[in-house]
């Protein structure tokens, strides 16, 4: 086997997982350019950009417990893609919500934050994401050492802020996302459950 060829290969298969992760934003340019996203496009835009952020970051908090799960660690491999593409369709919600929406006004989007706490967690959680995606990069992890660890645990109270903005939107509750909540915290009981196993055997 030739060196180059697992490197080769471990590249064509990230290349394609990208290509995986844009077919969404392809899908709502197709939908705009045939006129499909409906009678108001600019709530349209803001509520898919905003569900996908949250299935992709669901989709990057299960890399580790699957690794965990079937021991195989190639998984971990996808965890940075999916951690940035989380926040890139973050933040086009976020630039939805406030171009399309309310035409960049700051002041009508000022007017929103202190009217709807729903906006306030949103952006919270927001607030949760960012610094995780300028940090993301290895340079930043060999800078940072064991502070990038603990600066990347806030993709926990962040997941926990989107999951309560996602069902304050939707203003049925909990209930009527018992799938997302069931999800989100059997994640956080997987690495609960190993952090504390690992932590006794230390002891």
């Amino acid at each position: 086997m030739k060196p180059g060829l697992p490197l080769s290969r471990d590249w064509r298969s990230k290349l394609l997982f990208l290509l995986g992760l844009m077919l969404p934003l392809a899908w709502v340019i197709w939908s705009g350019a045939s006129n499909r996203l409906g009678p108001d496009p600019a709530k349209a835009l803001v509520d898919f950009f905003g569900l996908w952020a949250f299935h992709i970051l669901l989709l990057c908090l299960a890399m580790t417990p699957l690794r965990l799960l079937t021991g195989k660690s190639f998984w971990i491999r996808y965890r940075r893609m999916l951690g940035l593409a989380a926040f890139f369709y973050a933040l086009l919600h976020i630039c939805s919500y406030v171009l399309l929406l309310y035409g960049g006004g700051w002041a009508e989007v000022w007017g929103e934050l202190l009217r709807r706490p729903y906006v306030v967690v949103g952006a919270s959680a927001f607030l949760c994401l960012l610094p995780l995606a300028l940090t993301s990069t290895r340079s930043w992890q060999r800078r940072l050492g064991r502070r990038w660890v603990m600066l990347h645990r806030l993709v926990y109270p962040g997941a926990l802020l989107v999951l309560l903005h996602f069902a304050w939107v939707k203003k049925l509750g909990f209930l009527a996302v018992w799938p997302y909540v069931l999800l989100l915290f059997v994640l956080l009981f997987v690495r609960l459950f190993a952090y504390l196993r690992n932590a006794s055997f230390k002891n």
